[in-house]
């Protein structure tokens, strides 16, 4: 690969100021809007991260990029107010610096730009589940409506009725 290529790559560097017990980073390519948490990316690209390590990068190729990219990671001990969350999206020639929403995950972007502006006002007033308390404070969630507004975002095939209103302990899990 030459040294044009690689400048082209998206590079996302992490540093945990904190202590994590999960961190993921999906690449999304569709959504399952019955599924909350990771599970709400359905197809997504899944580049390894690692929770232990106080600093991390990742090179994330140009080629075919997903809609968007999210990382997410969990503090331990658990406190939903200190998760850390970043959307970004592959924008060639950008950097950016700055916190995964808290200041326990230190992020810089080469290549790409955080997607802002999205929350629990994005989730339609008469989305399912948008009443259930798990699905409305998941960011992930929120963020997966804003994809589908805004980038069209294609849905997977829903599971069935009764599988959504009862959900397994596996569908509750973040892996």
């Amino acid at each position: 690969m030459t040294l044009g290529a690689n400048s082209d790559r998206v590079r996302i560097d992490i540093e945990a100021r904190d202590r994590y017990s999960i961190m993921w980073l999906a690449g999304i390519r569709q959504l399952d809007l019955t599924q909350h948490c990771l599970k709400t990316f359905a197809d997504c690209d899944r580049p390894h991260v690692s929770s232990k390590l106080w600093y991390q990068t990742v090179h994330l190729p140009a080629a075919n990029p997903p809609a968007a990219w999210y990382l997410c990671a969990l503090p331990i001990p658990w406190n939903w107010t200190r998760n850390a969350h970043l959307a970004f999206e592959y924008t060639p020639g950008e950097n950016w610096k700055g916190n995964a929403l808290v200041d326990g995950l230190g992020v810089r972007l080469h290549n790409a730009t955080p997607i802002t502006g999205w929350g629990e006002h994005s989730i339609p007033q008469d989305a399912p589940n948008r009443n259930s308390r798990l699905y409305r404070t998941c960011r992930n969630w929120q963020f997966a409506w804003w994809l589908r507004a805004h980038y069209n975002v294609r849905d997977t095939q829903p599971l069935d009725l009764d599988a959504r209103r009862h959900p397994t302990s596996e569908q509750l899990t973040l892996d």
